[in-house]
């Protein structure tokens, strides 16, 4: 299984005229439309401040790689190879027309956010912010020697229930602590008895990390 790159479905200001970029990366069995619906609570209310265009691709048959996120890495091949080179392409897309890394946002579902969050971590570079909704970083073990580079303060979320039947919290709790080792300013919560599901309290977690790009632009300006 390969993924077009192309496939992707974009909202909010046009890219070409944005300051801020959001990709937003949906979970098995997903659509693009899916996780798009999360814009609306991101769009700074603000008119001055509505400066995002949101981005996201979608996976071929709705599905960014067949098994488990813990399968061997190979299980997953070439569809995770495959999916991580989308989200590269698309990152380059960003970045092509003006829009740097370090104002872009990374935000993922599930196996979304399992894929954002492996992205990310494969060559961490400064990010407006990154949030994974019920992810983790992808294998059955976590390997340090694979992920380099230096998130340089990334504001970071991380929310899933403490029982998640399809995430384990350990691998949540792993995974924040990479970030935190790559240099990435995290915040962690596990839910108790949570759903597979995004709740709002997760909603104004990532609401706060968006709130701080306008508030640390506003202090460089004054």
């Amino acid at each position: 299984m390969t993924h077009n790159a192309q496939n992707i479905r974009i909202s909010g200001i046009p890219l070409e005229t944005a300051r801020r970029a959001m990709i937003l990366v949906h979970g098995r069995g997903g659509t693009a439309e899916d996780i798009l619906s999360l814009a609306k609570f991101f769009t700074p209310k603000n008119t001055d401040e509505n400066d995002i265009a949101f981005l996201a691709p979608e996976a071929t048959m709705h599905t960014w790689y067949p098994s488990s996120f813990l399968s061997p890495r190979e299980a997953n091949e070439p569809a995770l190879g495959s999916a991580l080179q989308v989200l590269s392409e698309l990152l380059q897309k960003v970045n092509a027309v003006g829009i740097p890394s370090e104002n872009v946002y990374l935000v993922g579902f599930s196996q979304g956010a399992c894929l954002a969050l492996e992205f990310a971590a494969r060559s961490a570079t400064r990010f407006a912010g990154i949030i994974g909704f019920s992810g983790g970083v992808i294998g059955p073990e976590l390997r340090a020697e694979m992920y380099s580079g230096d998130f340089v303060r990334t504001p970071v979320f991380l929310g899933c229930s403490d029982r998640d039947p399809h995430i384990p919290k350990h691998r949540v709790m792993e995974t924040a602590e990479l970030y935190r080792t790559l240099g990435a300013s995290v915040e962690m919560v596990l839910y108790p008895n949570m759903p597979h599901t995004i709740i709002q309290d997760e909603i104004e977690q990532a609401q706060k990390i968006i709130q701080q790009f306008s508030h640390q632009t506003s202090s460089k300006a004054s």
